[in-house]
C-alpha cells in the first residue's frame, strides 16, 4: 500500500510502541488525522512535556517530577521497610493499594543471563549502597515472577 510520507512515519513511530503492530498503528495514525488539531498539538504537547519533565528519583529509581520524589521525602513513611520492584509502573499500582507504608526501589528491569543483563545492567548496585547507608530492617522483594513461574534467587547470598 502506498500512504503519503507524513502519515507514513506517524505509522512508523506507533510501530516503535510496546504492543503495537502495523494495523493498529494505521488505526491509530488515522485516528489521529481526524482529531481536531487542538486535541493533535495537546498530545504532541503531552508527550514532549512527559519526556522533558519526568525524571528517576536518585533515592529509590521510581519516576518523578521531582528528586527526590514524594515518597522517599515523605517522613512519615517507614524508613526501614523497603519494596523492591521492577518498573515505576508496580510502585503505582502499589500506592493504589494504599496498604504498604514503606520506601520503594525501582530495579527497571530484571536480571536475565540468556538476555546478558546481569546485576550491574538495572538498579541493583544503588539497592545495596541503600541496605548499606540506610537502617533497612527488612526488604520485600516483590519482582515479577520469571517465565517458570519462580521469584528469582538471592542475588547477593551474603547481605
Amino acid at each position: 500500500m502506498y500512504y503519503p510520507e507524513p502519515i507514513s512515519k506517524l505509522m512508523d513511530s506507533f510501530t516503535k510502541l510496546p504492543g503495537i503492530g502495523p494495523k493498529t498503528a494505521v488505526r491509530l495514525a488515522f485516528f489521529v488525522l481526524n482529531m481536531k488539531e487542538d486535541d493533535v498539538l495537546d498530545f504532541a504537547k503531552a508527550l514532549a512535556n512527559a519526556k522533558r519533565e519526568l525524571t528517576h528519583c536518585s533515592v529509590c529509581g521510581h519516576i518523578t517530577d521531582q528528586d527526590p520524589c514524594v515518597i522517599c521525602q515523605d517522613e512519615t513513611r517507614d524508613q526501614s521497610l523497603i519494596c523492591v520492584v521492577q518498573d515505576p509502573k508496580d510502585v503505582i499500582a502499589m500506592e493504589k493499594m494504599r496498604e504498604f507504608n514503606g520506601k520503594y526501589h525501582v530495579l527497571h528491569g530484571a536480571i536475565s543471563p540468556m538476555d546478558g543483563i546481569g546485576p550491574e545492567d538495572i538498579n541493583v548496585p544503588s539497592l545495596i549502597n541503600r541496605l548499606k547507608d540506610e537502617e533497612i530492617s527488612e526488604l520485600i522483594l516483590a519482582t515479577n515472577p520469571n517465565i517458570e513461574g519462580r521469584r528469582p534467587r538471592c542475588i547477593y547470598p551474603d547481605l
